[in-house]
């Protein structure tokens, strides 16, 4: 049995060894097989006898020797050992964790944005999500880790252990928080817990330079209940640090641009004691591409229309409903801004005074259209005036050479009649008689001939008038087409001094 001996031995000094790292010590007492062999060994070394059974116990034996230890390190190196050990398992109260209650509880807070969600400008809220970690000392934990195999950090349920009751000031509806329900122990007594929430929280909004505009939101935490003297918050002020920090954990960005943010430790009056603040302030740009490509270029489309609306005639009513047109197009997107742009700002924003410089523009083409038709619908009434006034005209004579034709042709019948009924007392009575009758006669055919002429003479000045006063222009129709080119030129210039201007104040103007 030479084969146990060794065995037993190395059971021994293994026994020890686990003495010596500070476990639960254990003996051969504890296992009947070992107990059972070590009884049967002395007899058969005595005898000098190999018995194939005692052989295979003590194997057997020296298996279970080999295991045993193993399983009990297991046991005795669990998370259960040291929960057991701070007395974790056992239900106490959560209150802050410090052996002196004079004692300032500091925690180290670090806070990145994960996502810049929404920025609502008519509600003034920013949507944000966002990742906190804190740590803080617990004078109640702590524990040695060479005594539990080298055990140094371990997860626990949340609910054990007190954690600061940290919220953010500015936040105006419930915390969409992801799910954390274990917090991190070490065994020098830092507990360390992070949580990712979604946030909804106000920020005054400044939006002067919109959509070319740089907004600046604060997020403030604070714990809820306990005083600067019992609790105190401590972060990295380092602003370049912190702004690539949250670089690296930034997973989307949508309408907004990260970029950058700083951090700011304060004591704040609060009702009456001092808070710890820790104030975050987060800085961004907004993607300006689409608003310029929808709402700014299509203005200036509408102002180009209104300047090629020049070419269109003015004697029909075509260049009025298209300017008209153009007026209610610019009323449309003014009301789209409205909707966008909040009531609350103290300056009106440079793009509503692009809008309404816009809309006034083409008002003020609007007005000088209508003064101009109006003016060619001057002359042109003076023109159906003068016309009717040559109808009545021509209608008066047509009636007098009427009436003068009848006059004589009734003369002559008179002079006829009169003629035939006489009867002469004697031939030269006849014979002058007769040669009256002939020059009579001859005067009525001349005058019959008249009328004719002098219609036709009338005509003929009627056209010869007309014509004359065709070939020259009318007076106020000279005004009207004098008035449009001058307005045409200078109404091109303002609007390229407004435009130049505006953009340039755009651009350089500072944020409020």
């Amino acid at each position: 049995m030479s084969r146990k001996e060794p065995a037993g031995g190395s059971t021994n000094n293994n026994s020890k060894d686990d003495n010596n790292n500070g476990g639960s010590s254990w003996n051969t007492t504890e296992i009947p097989e070992l107990q059972d062999d070590l009884i049967s060994n002395p007899s058969s070394e005595a005898g000098g006898k190999t018995i194939n059974n005692l052989e295979q116990q003590g194997l057997n034996g020296q298996r279970s020797i080999e295991r045993e230890p193993c399983d009990s390190k297991k046991r005795k190196f669990a998370y259960e050992d040291v929960l057991n050990s701070l007395n974790l398992n056992k239900p106490k109260e959560l209150v802050r964790p410090v052996k002196d209650y004079k004692k300032i509880t500091g925690v180290y807070v670090q806070m990145s944005i994960l996502a810049i969600l929404d920025v609502r400008e008519i509600d003034q809220t920013f949507v944000s999500f966002v990742a906190i970690y804190m740590k803080w000392e617990d004078s109640h934990i702590f524990w040695k880790s060479h005594q539990f195999g080298g055990l140094e950090t371990m997860r626990v349920p949340a609910d054990m252990l007190w954690k600061p009751d940290l919220i953010i000031e500015e936040m105006i509806e419930k915390e969409k928080a992801v799910p954390n329900a274990f917090i991190t122990i070490n065994s020098n007594g830092l507990v360390e817990y992070g949580r990712d929430l979604m946030v909804v929280s106000t920020c005054k909004m400044h939006v002067y330079k919109f959509p070319f505009d740089i907004q600046s939101c604060t997020l403030s935490l604070k714990s809820i209940s306990y005083p600067e003297e019992e609790l105190k918050f401590h972060a990295l002020e380092n602003s370049s640090v912190i702004t690539e920090w949250t670089r690296q954990m930034m997973k989307n960005q949508f309408e907004w641009l990260f970029i950058g943010m700083t951090v700011k430790i304060k004591s704040v009056p609060h009702f009456y004691q001092n808070q710890s603040f820790v104030i975050y302030t987060i800085t961004m740009r907004r993607r300006s591409a689409l608003y310029i490509a929808n709402f700014l270029v299509p203005i200036l489309f509408f102002f180009g229309l209104d300047l090629a609306s020049f070419l269109i005639s003015d004697y029909g009513g075509e260049k009025l409903s298209f300017k008209v047109t153009l007026l209610l197009a610019v009323t449309v997107m003014q009301l789209i801004l409205n909707e966008i742009l909040p009531s609350s700002s103290d300056r009106i924003p440079l793009i509503a005074v692009y809008c309404i410089g816009m809309f006034g523009l083409i008002m003020i083409s609007l007005l000088e259209t209508i003064l101009v038709m109006y003016l060619i619908e001057k002359d042109s009434a003076s023109k159906e005036k003068k016309a009717d006034k040559k109808r009545s005209l021509s209608e008066d004579c047509g009636d007098k050479q009427g009436n003068y034709d009848g006059d004589v042709k009734k003369w002559t019948h008179c002079a006829c009649v009169c003629n035939v009924s006489d009867e002469p007392p004697s031939e030269l009575l006849s014979v002058a008689k007769e040669d009256k009758r002939n020059q009579l006669m001859e005067e009525s055919n001349s005058l019959e001939k008249l009328p004719d002429e002098l219609s036709e003479t009338v005509k003929a000045l009627s056209l010869l008038l007309g014509s004359k006063e065709e070939m020259k222009p009318d007076y106020w129709t000279k005004v009207a087409k004098k008035l449009d080119i001058i307005f045409f030129f200078v109404y091109v210039t303002v609007s390229v001094v407004f435009l130049v201007v505006i953009f340039s104040v755009w651009i350089n103007a500072k944020d409020e």
